[in-house]
Parts: structure tokens; sequence; C-alpha cells
């Protein structure tokens, strides 16, 4: 299920706001510019699937979406156990970073919690299989699929190179752990 809890950044243990609606996700992050949306297929592709397959099941969403933003290409990541240096992978996106370009993520399967500082505030989005998230560029965020994860997620860019991150050196993803269930993080 998807959820969206806030903090204060100076208060770990104290939660502001625990809401599981997506309406209610989506409209607590649109005065952020944060998109939260949910998208449904005809037919899920396995999490096994080509990648080939997984695109051409969302080309709809996609096209509409990178209409919008004027993004320039979409992939499929897939996150799990099989993944080469997992750990140090798992470290890098746990760190505290901003991008030069929104991040838009769709979950196909499995979850990851997409984690927010803004405005003294921390907001924890848990995604789930169909969520679709977009965080614009210049937000401090930090991301988890927990020490399981078994995910396959779109990628969307602007920057044809993808992924580039810049560390904010903050050490406050230590003090506000990602909210993703460890019995749930391996499944889809």
């Amino acid at each position: 299920m998807s959820r969206l809890t806030v903090y204060r950044d100076d208060v770990p243990d104290t939660i502001l706001l625990d809401v599981t609606t997506p309406g209610e996700i989506a409209e607590t992050l649109r005065p952020h510019n944060i998109r939260f949306d949910r998208w449904s297929a005809p037919v899920t592709p396995a999490p096994d699937a080509p990648a080939e397959e997984v695109l051409e099941a969302y080309r709809p969403y996609l096209d509409t979406l990178m209409g919008e933003t004027g993004a320039g290409s979409a992939d499929v990541v897939r996150i799990n156990a099989s993944t080469p240096n997992l750990p140090e992978l798992r470290k890098k996106f746990l760190s505290e970073h901003t991008h030069s370009e929104d991040e838009v993520r769709f979950f196909v399967h499995g979850q990851g919690a997409f984690v927010l500082h803004i405005r003294g505030r921390v907001y924890s989005v848990l995604c789930t299989q169909g969520d679709l998230i977009s965080v614009p560029a210049g937000i401090p965020h930090w991301f988890d699929a927990g020490p399981s994860p078994d995910v396959v997620a779109l990628r969307v860019f602007t920057d044809t190179t993808g992924w580039i991150a810049q560390y904010t050196g903050d050490d406050i993803a230590n003090r506000f752990p990602a909210e993703v269930p460890a019995e749930a993080s391996g499944n889809s």
C-alpha cells in the first residue's frame, strides 16, 4: 500500500501526517510540485519480462508523460538480489542528493521509498506497484528499496545520460530511515 509519512526534519520520532490514499498523497505533495499518480495497464508484465515488453505495456502513459515534460528517453531498471554491487548501490541511493532534472519513476513491480527533505520537513513516500512519482530538480532526497529489494521500475529522463546525483553532504538520511517494510521489500 502506498503511504506518505511527514515529519519535522529535527524530530524523527514524531509523525505530523500519515496518509495512505493516493489522492491524499498527491494533494499533500502537489504544493511542492511533486507529482504522484497511479497508472494501470491492461496487462502487467511479469517481473522478468524483457524491457521492450514493459515499456510497451505502459507506452500510452509514457508518451503522454514524455510529451508533457519534454523527456527524451525511458528505460527499465531492475534492482534485486542479483544486482551487481547492491550494497554500494544502496548506500549511494541512501545519501541525500539532488538532480539537475526531475527524477521520474514508475513502479511496475515491488516498492521503494523516496524520502524528500523540503523546508524543514521530511516526506517519506512509499511507492508501490502502479505508483508514479516525479521529484522536481533540486529537491534534496534519498531512496531505499529495503535491504532485500525486488523492484522493476520505469525511469524517464530528459538528459539521456541518465541518473546523475549531486550529494548534499547532509547526514539526514541516517536520522530518517526509509520506511520500506522488510517483509514486503521483496514482494511485487
